[in-house]
């Protein structure tokens, strides 16, 4: 990475162990590009910014027919790939006001790790709740897979991690491809997910400069001063009881239902996204507002060493309009703008680096800007196996940052839409978030 040679190995004795201990010697390689600082800063006490993926993993392979791992195997698999991948080589070493990527030798018996066992899917989603309040040491590289058994009867589960310093979405998903096999791939519509790349030129020239700074300039000071939510149980300080739930739906059915009425399957997740809020907002005693604004995030073109490279449109969900098939065309006639205008714009502007990042950190505390964040991604077009046992089902989990209490994440993945719900559970009616947008789902999908 950046031309550095990994530097040789020296070997220390531990006291009381006749065995060598295998140290590695770090060699510096590159600062770490400006937006993804920026990601570290977001990363502290009560806000952990990694992207987590879980999946469960039929028998096969590295695990045994009654669901038994054999974690040597299982390392002894992903010890190469693991090597070819200078993302997950590396740690992040302060250096001055900065950090730089420093190789670093992972010790796979800490990354790849075999937990407790947990009582079903149930179990999975809150282990996954807990996780996110857990952060990765920055002392070691950014990452981590977990084994856990239970998760399915006969079979296990698996959780990835990996820090947003390294990687957006779509980056951790090219990692995901690059440690898990793809099995037989399959066709998979360019509607599937909202976060595709532009493959467009940016248009260049003094006067799109001037556009552009003049929109960055109004979204600036509409972070900093934005109002538009009012007093909510969606807004406020965090508590430490997090709570998840997965939800699953067939694509093609999905946007055979929608495509005729112009809108995208992302389209339709916000729309069921907006039927979960009306009916957390009612569990909770709140009248429902007309519009409740929702970040999404937008990818942009893949350009330079950046693991970040994203922009961000704000979608107003038209909660007071009660005819579900209404919110869909409202919803899809706001996107197919804004997504062309945050592409324009690029990444936010409090994110291009980390001075902005920790104005935007204190800010988001008390914004009212949006309610919640919602973000979906493409995901592999096919079946993935990890080391010979398949991956049956796999669901992504939201960051929650700021105030904010409800995030949703989606990924696309052999031919589903799989979606993860990740919530406070000491203040939001997450399991009627959930509900409601299960079922707006199904009837988006019949």
């Amino acid at each position: 990475m950046g031309g550095a040679r990994r530097q040789p190995r020296s070997f220390r004795l531990e006291p009381g162990n006749c065995e060598a201990t295998v140290v590695t010697t770090h060699a510096v390689t590159q600062r770490l590009a400006a937006v993804d600082e920026a990601n570290l800063v977001l990363d502290h006490v009560g806000q952990v910014n990694v992207f987590l993926v879980a999946g469960l993993l039929a028998p096969g392979g590295f695990l045994a027919a009654d669901g038994t791992p054999s974690m040597a195997e299982l390392r002894d698999a992903l010890r190469g790939r693991v090597a070819a991948l200078p993302a997950l080589c590396t740690s992040a070493v302060a250096s001055g006001r900065w950090h730089r990527w420093v190789e670093t030798e992972p010790d796979l018996e800490h990354h790849i790790r075999l937990v407790e066992p947990v009582d079903g899917r149930a179990g999975l989603e809150q282990m996954c709740a807990e996780l996110m309040t857990r952060p990765l040491l920055l002392d070691r590289p950014l990452w981590e897979i977990l084994v856990v058994p239970g998760a399915a009867t006969a079979a296990a589960g698996v959780v990835l991690r990996i820090h947003h310093a390294i990687a957006d979405g779509m980056a951790a998903v090219a990692i995901v491809q690059q440690l898990f096999d793809l099995r037989e791939p399959r066709q998979t519509s360019a509607n599937a997910s909202g976060l595709h790349v532009s493959t467009v030129a940016p248009r260049r020239g003094l006067r799109h400069t001037l556009r552009r700074l003049r929109v960055g300039l109004r979204r600036i000071r509409k972070t900093l001063r934005g109002g538009d939510v009012g007093p909510t149980v969606l807004l406020g300080e965090r508590s430490p009881h997090r709570g998840v739930a997965f939800l699953r739906t067939d694509i093609e059915a999905l946007e055979t239902r929608v495509r005729p009425r112009g809108a995208t399957v992302n389209d339709a997740l916000l729309a069921a996204v907006a039927s979960g809020f009306r009916a957390a907002l009612t569990a909770a005693g709140e009248p429902i507002p007309v519009e409740l604004p929702v970040s999404v995030p937008v990818a942009l073109r893949r350009r330079g060493p950046a693991g970040n490279q994203v922009g961000v449109m704000l979608v107003r969900l038209p909660l007071g309009e009660p005819d579900p098939d209404e919110r869909l065309r409202l919803i899809a006639e706001q996107t197919r703008g804004e997504k062309v205008r945050a592409r324009e714009q690029g990444t936010l502007e409090f994110m291009r680096g980390p001075v902005g990042a920790r104005i935007m950190d204190r800010v988001a505390r008390r914004q009212h800007l949006v309610a919640g964040f919602v973000t979906n991604v493409s995901g592999p077009e096919g079946a993935l196996c990890l080391a010979g046992a398949q991956v049956t089902a796999l669901w992504p989990v939201a960051v929650l940052a700021g105030n904010v209490r409800l995030g949703v994440a989606a990924v696309s993945y052999d031919g589903r839409l799989c979606c993860g719900i990740h919530f406070d559970a000491a203040n939001v009616p997450g399991a009627a978030f959930a509900h409601a947008m299960a079922e707006e789902m199904a009837r988006l999908g019949e």
